[in-house]
């Protein structure tokens, strides 16, 4: 349970957040009755914090205006959030000409943090990065604060790292990973990295990461592709229900704007002997999926020419979803 003191302090950010908050509200939030807000904001009022108490059907309390903040004051999980909302901000383009805000603003939180955990929140900086699809502030998770710097730390010093996993099926499983860096992508966090009782390159998310340990030793980092470019051939070989290629007429741009690298590789189409060929440039996508059923609508949004050479399951899906179409033409 939390002490006294410490639901006064929460009291305090509540109230800092801005607007009128009723008892009520406070009270649930707090975890005690509304009496016991009352004298939690007896003991704001005693050290000098001007609570107003604003009378009315939506009363309550608030802070006076212009009330100056105190020192700030976050957890190792509360400055975790607020930097990586602001790198993220910086990646999705929310900038000025000259010097960001959220530039300025990560400089003043590194300011007032204690030294060890600035520190360790510049090391996880440095091994960020960022796909294409990583999305902005508001649509990353934010995973456990521990899980994320144990290995932030790993990568910056090249250190073997032991984790526990739990893969999609549920499967638990130790490893031990040489892990090249964090990448955000679609809204999550992921580490990639060699599993070194495999030999192999793997990908894991974060959030399915638990018990992190640095183990002594280092290891090379390895010369190629970045993290973001490893992250993204992960997905697009992984291994999944339906293997799926196509051949689609069109440009990389077109293909790209309905099929992200993420999802599926493309390569120059060669035509066969005896196959006459094109004059537009075809491409050959291919694609590994659980599902198949929302593939006949990308393909119709595609506008472009496509064959599909297998499954012939897909074939089905786009031929049964031609005839909806139809159907429901005819009948307007």
């Amino acid at each position: 349970m939390p002490r006294p003191t410490g639901r006064v302090l929460t009291l305090l950010e509540l109230l800092q957040s801005g607007g009128t908050r009723t008892v009520a509200e406070l009270a649930d939030r707090l975890g005690v009755e509304g009496r016991t807000v009352r004298r939690y904001v007896g003991q704001l009022t005693d050290l000098d914090v001007p609570v107003e108490s604003v009378r009315g059907r939506y009363g309550g309390y608030r802070l006076a205006p212009g009330y100056r903040l105190p020192p700030l004051m976050l957890s190792d999980d509360e400055a975790l959030a607020v930097l990586l909302a602001l790198v993220a901000g910086r990646r999705a383009g929310l900038t000025t000409a000259e010097r960001t805000a959220s530039e300025t603003a990560s400089a003043k939180i590194r300011r007032v943090l204690p030294r060890h955990i600035a520190r360790r929140l510049d090391t996880l900086v440095e091994a960020l990065a960022f796909t294409e699809q990583s999305g902005g502030f508001e649509t990353l998770d934010t995973p456990d604060a521990e899980v994320l710097l144990t290995i932030a730390d790993a990568v910056r010093h090249r250190r073997p790292v032991a984790i526990r996993y739990i893969d999609r099926d549920g499967r638990r499983s130790e490893r031990t990973l040489h892990a090249y860096g964090i990448v955000a992508h679609a809204g999550r966090w992921y580490v990639t990295g060699k599993d070194a009782q495999i030999g192999e390159d793997r990908t894991f998310r974060l959030d399915r990461i638990a018990d992190p340990r640095t183990l002594p030793g280092s290891f090379e980092a390895p010369a190629g592709p970045g993290p973001a470019q490893r992250v993204l051939s992960a997905f697009a070989t992984a291994e999944y229900r339906h293997q799926v290629t196509l051949r689609i007429q069109g440009t990389v741009e077109q293909i790209r704007a309905h099929l992200p690298a993420s999802v599926a590789r493309l390569e120059e189409y060669a035509p066969l002997a005896g196959e006459e060929r094109a004059t537009e440039r075809w491409l050959r996508v291919e694609l590994r999926v659980e599902r198949l059923d929302w593939l006949p609508l990308v393909l119709a949004s595609l506008d472009r020419p496509f064959v599909i050479e297998r499954p012939d399951e897909l074939r089905d899906l786009v031929i049964a979803l031609a005839d909806r179409l139809t159907s429901s033409a005819r009948q307007a």
